[in-house]
């Protein structure tokens, strides 16, 4: 009865743990243990190298298994403040390495090798001196952490103290010559400027030459802010350590390059996908940011009004035809997309993408880069994606006569597909395709829908300020006369960085197609119909959206007006 007991308390194996989640199937493990034997590597390093587990779940399976989450301290770029709460000799001894520290929740992430170890977490607390700091522990190798301590400690880390240990020169020359290459300056300089960037919630960031100095600037909320000025003598080594970590050509000089970055940042995974571009005092460079964390967001928390939402779930159910999204480049169409695809995917149905270029990796999903220098364009992709069985196809952006038609064809033959197109608004998409060349006779009966829509910021709901509107504002935002709703503007404080904006949502139009619209189509109806008809419907426009958000003190009338054209309705 002994020996019984003992068998049923016998902890149970990881793998097996995983496979009652529903995380990964049997023949998942089977293949992932036969890889493990081969390379010797842990079983969880090996589930995720091929793919059959993503970093987030495997870090949640490994934190219920032990009672913590577990850290990757490789590529990660070191948060300076959180390594200046934590001396060297303290960590060293510890084994804990301070990973990321918020200053606005005061919470602090270390790695440790024994989160267990209650003493040296009590230690550490009257270490940092302060109470209402909060710890949140991570598991880590003890190799790995003494390691990373070795790295990362006695170098200066903030830009400010790189700045001045490049100006007076006060470098330790034996640093340079050692194989650890973090102890150069440039290089600490330019993963600071990546951790600032990403902490400040940039989505680009712009390394501009000019005569006598470099301009730095990072794009906030669709807006582009200067950071700072740094001498032009500090550009080539800047430049070439860019270049190193893009994997570009460093001795070329003259032609456009493009290069790719991956990097742990503030704890987590970041991509930054990178373009230099020759210009006139020199080679620009410009950093676009992929964060996976913001890039692939539930479709429910993307902001939209709960409308527009039932309208966009309702067009998500209708298995046939094709779901245009428009907008100007940067409106969020891509971010839209990616919800709706991480909404709708499963192991039932074979969701393949055509991007330009993919931007961010999903599970389950085939995803393809466009490469037409080798001949794989979007209407040459699409014809190849036929012949994959595809349930639901994604086309990153239809540009031409070709793809549109290849599009339209692929929604006729039974396939659900979401594709992009340039257009202002959603009554604009289709005397668009009727532009490029699809016939009436093909595209009538085959749109699920049409959105259209922009980015607008939000106010920051710590320094908004109210006011009355004047007659112009009410009558423009549809308020009766002598209406005594208030309404809220800018201001500016240090949690917005004196901006009066902290963060976007979306403005939304929705056009759901049905048989009216269809025929429409077919006669060739003019705009103006289109529109009452649309309108009888209940459609509501980004305008009249905007003006709800405007109401209920989400943004501000003039953040509205930057965006939408509000000119006819004054």
């Amino acid at each position: 009865m002994a020996d019984v007991l003992a068998v049923v308390q016998q902890p149970k194996r990881f793998g097996d743990i995983l496979i009652e989640k529903k995380l990964i199937s049997q023949d998942e493990l089977g293949v992932a243990l036969v890889e493990q034997r081969k390379t010797g590597r842990k079983l969880g390093e090996v589930l995720e190298y091929m793919g059959f587990i993503t970093q987030e779940a495997l870090r949640d399976a490994v934190g219920e298994s032990v009672g913590y989450a577990s850290i990757s301290l490789s590529n990660i770029i070191p948060d300076d403040q959180a390594v200046s709460l934590v001396q060297e000799t303290f960590a060293r001894l510890n084994k804990i390495m301070p990973v990321v520290y918020n200053s606005e929740t005061r919470i602090l992430k270390i790695a440790t090798a024994n989160p267990d170890d209650l003493m040296a977490l009590d230690r550490l607390r009257r270490h940092i001196a302060s109470k209402d700091v909060t710890i949140e522990s991570y598991v880590a190798s003890e190799k790995e952490i003494l390691s990373t301590i070795d790295h990362y400690y006695g170098y200066e880390l903030s830009i400010d103290g790189i700045l001045k240990e490049l100006e007076t020169g006060e470098v330790n020359i034996q640093l340079l010559t050692q194989t650890d290459e973090y102890a150069h300056p440039v290089v600490r300089l330019v993963g600071s400027f990546l951790t600032d960037a990403v902490k400040r919630g940039a989505s680009d960031i712009h390394f501009e030459p000019e005569e006598f100095y470099i301009r730095m600037r990072y794009r906030i909320d669709g807006v582009l802010r200067q950071i700072r000025l740094l001498h032009r003598s500090f550009w080539p080594a800047v430049l070439v350590r860019l270049k190193i970590i893009a994997d570009m050509n460093i001795s070329e000089t003259r032609l456009p390059q493009d290069g790719h970055i991956t990097l742990t940042v503030a704890g987590r995974r970041i991509d930054f996908r990178a373009a230099m571009q020759p210009t006139l005092h020199g080679e620009n460079v410009v950093l676009r940011i992929l964060d996976r964390e913001k890039g692939i967001v539930p479709l429910e928390k993307l902001g939209l009004q709960p409308d527009v939402l039932r309208e966009i779930q309702y067009m998500m159910a209708k298995p046939i035809g094709i779901f245009l999204v428009t907008g100007p480049t940067g409106s969020g169409k891509t971010t839209t997309l990616y919800s709706i695809l991480n909404q709708i995917n499963s192991n039932d149905i074979n969701i393949m993408t055509l991007e330009d270029p993919v931007e961010y990796p999903m599970q389950l999903i085939r995803q393809t880069n466009i490469n037409e220098d080798i001949g794989l364009s979007f209407s040459t992709g699409i014809r190849s994606l036929m012949r994959q069985d595809p349930d639901v196809i994604l086309v990153g952006e239809i540009r031409d006569e070709d793809t549109a038609k290849m599009a339209v064809r692929a929604a006729m033959t039974g396939h659900q597909v979401y594709a992009t197109l340039h257009a202002n608004s959603v009554f604009g998409a289709v005397p668009r395709l009727l532009d490029i060349g699809v016939e009436k006779s093909i595209l009538s009966g085959n749109i699920i829908g049409i959105i259209a829509q922009r980015l607008i910021r939000r106010l920051c709901v710590d320094c908004r300020t109210v006011y009355l509107p004047n007659p112009l504002e009410n009558n423009l935002i549809g308020l009766a006369e002598g209406s005594k709703h208030p309404l809220y503007r800018a201001c500016g404080c240090a949690k917005c960085d004196f901006t009066g904006y902290k963060g976007r949502t979306s403005v939304v139009e929705v056009l759901r197609f049905d048989a009216d619209l269809d025929e429409m189509i077919l006669t060739g109806a003019s705009g103006k119909r289109f529109v009452e008809v649309a309108k009888s419907k209940g459609f509501q426009s980004m305008a009249d959206m905007g003006f709800r958000l405007v109401k209920d003190g989400t943004t501000s009338l003039e953040e509205l007006s930057r965006v939408i054209d509000l000119t006819e309705f004054v």
